[in-house]
């Protein structure tokens, strides 16, 4: 398995046979070398889109129809992006789990909103979510993103993740103090990457107390296109 980060919330994961890209955000985004856009995508078989938000959502179709991935998410979004842009979807709902290959993917709750930008405003994109990935003897949590929840303690008990991909910048998510809070209160996690932060100036610039209210948990603070193998 490697891990690794493309700026902002996108990660690329190589697992069990597929290349999953999850909220692959490239075109645009201040921590992401553009020019490096074929080391990112190539090889891609699925992108998982958490919700509708153009910093999560918006090189989906350009990079489904240049790798023939298929694109996976929540029904509603995945019923609209079939129908708008053409490319294959596998759209399903929230506690449901879908096989990609040898790869498990459960949607799971998140707390923020969704969307997609229109000439007339923002329109109704499905709900937000996360989802834990099951594969070669790991469970990923991916939060999406997302405040603190109650549910979060249930997505342990059901799926006891070892690794944690967090939302953590603030503003528009969890900071890095609420986010070391979930993961001390709701989960027993090995291995803490953070996301959403860096990028712009309004979020959240370092992990450092995310570091030092998680003793005994390994945080890796990413760098762009550097694979981390847990």
């Amino acid at each position: 398995m490697k891990i690794t980060w493309l700026g902002h919330s996108g990660f690329r994961i190589e697992t069990g046979g597929q290349v999953l890209l999850l909220d692959p955000w490239l075109t645009g985004n201040p921590m992401f070398p553009e020019d490096r856009w074929g080391e990112a995508v190539t090889g891609a078989t699925h992108v998982l889109i958490s919700h509708g938000h153009g910093d999560h959502a918006a090189d989906a179709p350009a990079i489904a129809k240049e790798t023939g991935a298929v694109v996976v998410g929540i029904y509603d979004m995945m019923q609209w992006l079939g129908d708008k842009h053409g490319v294959e979807t596998v759209g399903f709902n929230k506690g449901g789990t879908v096989a990609l290959g040898e790869v498990k993917v459960t949607m799971v709750n998140a707390s923020h909103s969704s969307s997609v930008d229109s000439p007339d405003g923002p329109v109704y994109a499905g709900h937000e979510s996360g989802f834990v990935i099951e594969s070669e003897g790991h469970s990923i949590y991916f939060s999406g993103d997302t405040d603190v929840m109650a549910d979060m303690a249930i997505i342990n008990d059901l799926h006891a993740p070892d690794i944690g991909i967090l939302c953590a910048g603030g503003h528009f998510t969890m900071d890095m103090k609420r986010a070391a809070y979930a993961a001390s209160k709701f989960f027993d996690f090995k291995t803490v990457i953070p996301c959403h932060y860096r990028t712009f100036p309004i979020l959240e610039q370092s992990a450092e107390t995310l570091k030092e209210a998680l003793p005994g948990v390994q945080v890796i603070e990413p760098e762009v296109l550097t694979a981390i193998v847990p």
